[in-house]
């Protein structure tokens, strides 16, 4: 029984630890081994009065404007693990285990949540409030994995960014806690990090904690000494020294470095876990700027590619990272659920397992076609620095087709 939470890891860096005046956002998203994750792109939408929207578990009101996102997403649910939306928001969750038990009973998943808050709000702040208005309603519920036989259940974190400012969300349960950065290096793990620097709560959390023989109400109020099991709580993170050696320098590169580090635990590869996706964001604080999200798209960023989106009117749509859709036969939305698995591979997946096995299995080859690719995402990397450092604004027609061209790129090269 997976009872531990998935060990994914987030990173946000602010100047002046990152380069000009850039804010930097990473996720590794670490899930069971044989899941796969899609990159997918929803546009900005209208919504009729009284529409409802889908989750993945659970039917909830749908708003009058939804936002363009682009996610990445285990491809069996509705939500997504990471993603951001046309207004430089950027969204990451983890899951959690706290003293409280999460609920089996079907409500909104962590990921839904994740993407509802990309879809409403048009800052970081503004997403949050989505995000806890809708804990307040709904609650959080439901098997966080694709399995059939057991249910996996877990609270909440997420990492919020937007151009200005960052905000870290824990939850347990309805009951949650905030706290705001706006500089230096943070990074948040499979386990709750907010101490007693809380900007923002549940307004009852406090009575609640109280009222559960969990705080007295004398000592400083400290939400992960109060909501972590008794052994739990402690300095997860180890990617974020090698972020602050960096002194002033955390770039796109620096961000994928670390993402791709297996000696430190960031790049996970256990026998129940994987990092079966990856994402990098660029938020320029200038907001003339265009902000540019990397996502892999594959498993392992170590053996992937991180290839450059931008968000622009009528962006190319890329079904070749999209896995197959099952519409209303899928297992996952049919009660009881996942009873059975279908092959959920894209077309990029496919490819990349083949490229996976020949850097497993040929030394030579490997390294070969390695460096072929680690080329090919330094020059994606290289037109995205170009952009940012021009004084005209960006052509979107010159972007339309930037991530489309760049998977169709890595297709080619593992064919």
């Amino acid at each position: 029984r997976m009872a531990a939470a998935p060990p994914s890891y987030c990173f946000v860096a602010f100047p002046p630890c990152s380069k000009d005046g850039l804010v930097v956002f990473g996720k590794n998203s670490a899930r069971p081994r044989d899941e796969v994750q899609e990159v997918v792109y929803f546009a900005a939408a209208d919504h009729e009065p009284g529409s409802k929207v889908e989750c993945t578990y659970i039917e909830i009101e749908q708003v009058p404007k939804t936002h363009a996102v682009v996610l990445s997403r285990p491809s069996w649910l509705w939500g997504a693990e990471m993603g951001a939306n046309e207004h430089g928001v950027c969204v990451a969750n983890e899951a959690v285990v706290t003293r409280e038990p999460a609920s089996e009973s079907e409500a909104l998943l962590g990921m839904d949540l994740v993407r509802l808050g990309l879809e409403r709000g048009a800052t970081a702040k503004e997403a949050l409030d989505v995000i806890v208005a809708l804990l307040e309603e709904h609650g959080q519920g439901g098997n966080y994995y694709e399995d059939g036989s057991s249910c996996h259940t877990f609270q909440s974190a997420f990492l919020i960014v937007d151009r200005n400012e960052a905000w870290i969300l824990e939850t347990s349960g309805k009951y949650w806690a905030a706290e705001k950065i706006t500089e230096g290096v943070k990074c948040i793990c499979n386990q709750l990090s907010l101490t007693t620097k809380i900007d923002a709560e549940h307004p009852e959390l406090r009575n609640y904690v109280k009222s559960q023989g969990w705080w007295n109400g004398d000592s400083d109020f400290n939400f992960s000494e109060v909501f972590s099991l008794a052994d739990d709580h402690i300095a997860c993170c180890s990617g974020r020294e090698s972020l602050e050696k960096q002194g002033g320098d955390v770039s796109a590169q620096a961000m994928i470095d670390v993402l791709r580090d297996k000696d430190s635990g960031v790049c996970v590869d256990s026998e129940s876990f994987l990092t079966t996706a990856s994402i990098v964001s660029v938020l320029p604080q200038d907001p003339s700027f265009p902000c540019i999200h990397y996502f892999t798209g594959t498993p392992d960023p170590s053996r992937s590619i991180f290839k450059p989106f931008i968000f622009v009117d009528d962006v190319k749509l890329v079904p070749k990272v999209q896995s197959p859709s099952f519409g209303n036969d899928d297992p996952a939305k049919k009660i009881p659920r996942f009873q059975e698995k279908p092959d959920r591979r894209h077309e990029l997946y496919k490819a990349h397992e083949w490229a996976r096995s020949l850097l497993e299995n040929d030394q030579d080859k490997g390294q070969k076609l390695m460096r072929i690719m680690l080329d090919l995402e330094k020059q994606g990397l290289e037109a995205m620095e170009d952009i940012l450092s021009r004084t005209e604004i960006l052509d979107p027609a010159e972007v339309v087709d930037l991530f489309y061209d760049c998977v169709d790129t890595e297709l080619k090269f593992f064919k």
